[in-house]
């Protein structure tokens, strides 16, 4: 039995001229924030937490007055925490931390970031290691592969693809990881088969699963040591070329996949952005985009052109 009647709109979500409670409203945005920063479509949530569509789009919209428990059913098939569906915290030094970082712009927040990073984890070579190591971030279908192996072929790296590399260390495929132990298995898979590719590899280009960015830990982890390149593309160029390989997933037989692949683009627009470089591979063929995307890399690393 799903448990919709304890999400509906209510006196309590509603005032009497019909505005929506600020609560509700911020909670529904940052359901929504988390369902497209992981690439989940409202009917694979709302089965994940056994309740029905139109009471996971009420709450999405700040209508729907949910119980405790059905919030714990969204934040499990969201791959969450509740809090972070509930924007609590409540340690006294986060506060004074949030304090200080609040309403501040992208550019303060990437310094406070990098900041932090050069706080916590030991200096030396590990600006200069970043350069050789160079990962390709980016929805599926931008060209991670293809750009990839044709670059590191060209600088005389290793080419890595780290889905490859999960797969190995799990020994089945990624669709099996996920449905066979969940996604909080599949980040652990993802984040050693990352660890590994730092530690054995100065010189290497990575194409990393589109993804990655939505675990904080990991993204941070590739952030700190690699060169990471935003490879972008238009949202129709994305999905001709996943079709042109023969694979759909993970929207296949949707109609409403360009709709799906808009929304999971706007929620890690601003994890994919905090890229050392973008590059739009739309605006060239596959052979311009690799002399313009060598000649860039080539700059960056002090090699010539």
């Amino acid at each position: 039995m799903m448990l919709e009647e304890l999400v509906r709109p209510s006196a309590a979500a509603l005032s009497a001229e019909g505005v929506r409670h600020p609560f509700l409203v911020a909670l529904g945005e940052r359901v929504r924030t988390l369902r497209s920063r992981r690439g989940l479509t409202r009917k694979a949530v709302a089965q994940a937490a056994n309740v029905s569509e139109r009471h996971l789009a009420n709450l999405e919209y700040g209508t729907g007055n949910a119980s405790i428990l059905v919030l714990l059913q969204v934040a499990h098939a969201l791959h969450a925490e509740l809090s972070e569906l509930l924007g609590d915290v409540t340690t006294s030094e986060w506060l004074m931390i949030r304090e200080l970082l609040e309403h501040r712009n992208e550019s303060d927040l990437r310094r406070a970031r990098q900041a932090l990073s050069e706080l916590f984890h030991a200096p030396g070579d590990a600006d200069r290691a970043r350069t050789t190591r160079i990962a390709l971030i980016g929805l599926r279908g931008a060209g991670k592969s293809s750009l990839g192996q044709r670059l590191a072929d060209d600088l005389g790296y290793a080419f890595i693809e780290l889905s490859r590399e999960i797969e190995q260390f799990a020994g089945c495929s990624i669709h099996e990881i996920h449905n066979l132990y969940g996604t909080n298995a599949y980040r652990r898979y993802e984040r050693r088969a990352l660890e590994e590719a730092i530690q054995i590899y100065p010189e290497v280009v990575i194409a990393t699963p589109g993804g990655l960015v939505s675990d904080a830990a990991n993204f941070n982890l590739l952030l700190q040591h690699c060169y990471t390149i935003w490879l972008q593309a238009d949202p129709a160029d994305h999905m001709s070329r996943v079709a042109a390989q023969g694979d759909m997933r993970p929207m296949a037989a949707s109609p409403e996949a360009m709709d799906d692949l808009k929304r999971i683009l706007a929620g890690r627009a601003a994890f994919y952005a905090k890229a050392d470089l973008r590059f739009d591979t739309s605006a060239y063929t596959e052979e311009q985009a690799h002399r313009e995307l060598r000649r860039q890399v080539r700059q960056v690393i002090g090699l010539p052109v």
